[in-house]
């Protein structure tokens, strides 16, 4: 009896976990006016929370590209704890693209030190670059709108593996995805920028992951998928004729699955 009052009292005087500081994560001046309007597509605060982000927690971004999430997290774990930013590995320098995008995201880190000096780049360069961070260290891993472009570079499952090693046993992995009706092939989905749920699925299981929930949080009825763009017929993007422009601007951003699995502990 006195094990579990001594339980009780434990548990009553643990410390809550602190609200997060979605005010300034959302409209604080580091972000500006054009990746705000993106937030009714893409629900930052919905999904951060459906992944189950929590004040304190280390969170591992994968291929942050220019930090459109990155300038939303930052304020929500910087103050205690810690976010790893994976992005493409310091040494492809015969692509310059890549070296491009890593330079223009480091850049945006330099310019507002107090919000970013917390933020730790690291290297995602399969198969040479796959410590995203240290091993068992994470709490969270996001990927966003990023499952294609691995599965274009042949890097999918290494990517996977790397996130199961940075998280601690019973931690989250939350990815968002431009999602293609079922039936499409490999080929299909990387040349479009859409990727099969059950194709998510089994490439995260095959990596160790369960699948623990989905949330229709980013899911876009009015997108047909069949783009002959791709995803990037779509806001932002708007690749193709510029005759199709309105009707793109009114399907909105893609159709997207979230999917939240975790790691066995």
């Amino acid at each position: 009896m006195k094990y579990v009052l001594a339980l009780l009292l434990a548990v009553a005087l643990a410390p809550a976990h602190a609200a997060l500081d979605w005010e300034s994560a959302l409209n604080g001046e580091q972000r500006s006016a054009e990746n705000k309007a993106r937030d009714s597509s893409r629900h930052p605060r919905e999904t951060l929370e459906f992944f189950g982000l929590k004040e304190g927690m280390t969170v591992v971004e994968l291929s942050p590209g220019g930090g459109w999430y990155t300038e939303v997290l930052a304020p929500l774990v910087a103050k205690d704890g810690q976010l790893y930013a994976a992005h493409f590995g310091m040494n492809i320098s015969s692509n310059g693209y890549f070296r491009n995008a890593l330079g223009g995201f480091l850049q945006k880190l330099a310019a507002n030190n107090d919000l970013y000096g917390a933020v730790t780049v690291t290297q995602l360069a399969p198969p040479a670059e796959t410590t995203v961070a240290p091993a068992g260290s994470a709490d969270l891993v996001v990927a966003f709108r990023n499952i294609h472009s691995w599965m274009r570079m042949d890097s999918l499952d290494a990517t996977l593996a790397a996130a199961f090693t940075a998280l601690k046993p019973g931690g989250t992995l939350g990815v968002v995805q431009h999602r293609a009706p079922s039936g499409d092939d490999l080929s299909a989905m990387a040349k479009s920028g859409y990727v099969t749920e059950a194709h998510v699925i089994a490439a995260a299981e095959k990596a160790g992951f369960k699948l623990d929930a989905r949330s229709e949080i980013n899911a876009n009825p009015r997108d047909t998928a069949d783009h002959a763009a791709g995803v990037w017929a779509l806001p932002p993007a708007l690749r193709g004729a510029e005759e199709d422009r309105a009707k793109y601007e009114a399907i909105g951003e893609s159709d997207r699955m979230t999917l939240r699995f975790v790691k066995p502990a």
